[in-house]
């Protein structure tokens, strides 16, 4: 069996200005969410690295997967002199190819929320006391989400124990 290390035990410390986009990423962020993005790495720091290839021949990074982490360095005055300019990077060396496949699997493994989880998260987080302005500023809602997530929490709750009969029975 060959021995396989993964990227993530080899994170390197990259000046941005060494790191670029690739041409190929098909994913985009909403502004909301970009924001959102931003508030996390200022309150939790950057918690992934940015996966890159090494172009020896540029001497440069090429955007792998975390465009628009390296995107929230660039365009965060508060972050870029906190980090010191500076970015986690792990290098994946793959052809072209196998660098798009990448970048597609990476988007598409992060998956979506779910209603019925998301509902709970902000019955549990005004439960614990915090804020309507809190959850939407923390968690990224606008005020109308977490309105509808409220109102599903609610009626939820209200039927929670109520037993539920069949309207009609089929004829076999």
């Amino acid at each position: 069996m060959p021995s396989f290390v993964s990227p993530v035990y080899s994170v390197l410390s990259v000046p941005v200005e060494k790191i670029k986009a690739n041409d190929y990423n098909p994913n985009h962020v909403a502004p909301p969410e970009m924001k959102l993005l931003e508030l996390s790495i200022w309150e939790d720091g950057y918690t992934q690295p940015i996966v890159c290839y090494y172009d020896k021949e540029n001497d440069e990074y090429i955007v792998v997967d975390g465009f628009h982490r390296y995107s929230v360095m660039k365009l965060s005055p508060r972050i870029y002199r906190r980090e010191q300019g500076k970015l986690p990077v792990v290098v994946i060396n793959k052809e072209l190819g196998e660098r798009m496949a990448s970048t597609i699997r990476h988007n598409r493994a992060r998956g979506s929320h779910s209603v019925d989880l998301m509902s709970n998260i902000v019955a549990e987080l005004l439960e614990m006391g915090k804020s309507d302005s809190w959850i939407c500023k923390n968690i990224g809602m606008s005020p109308d989400e977490l309105l509808r997530l409220k109102q599903i929490t609610g009626i939820a709750a209200l039927f929670k124990d109520d037993e539920f009969s069949q309207s009609w029975e089929a004829q076999l």
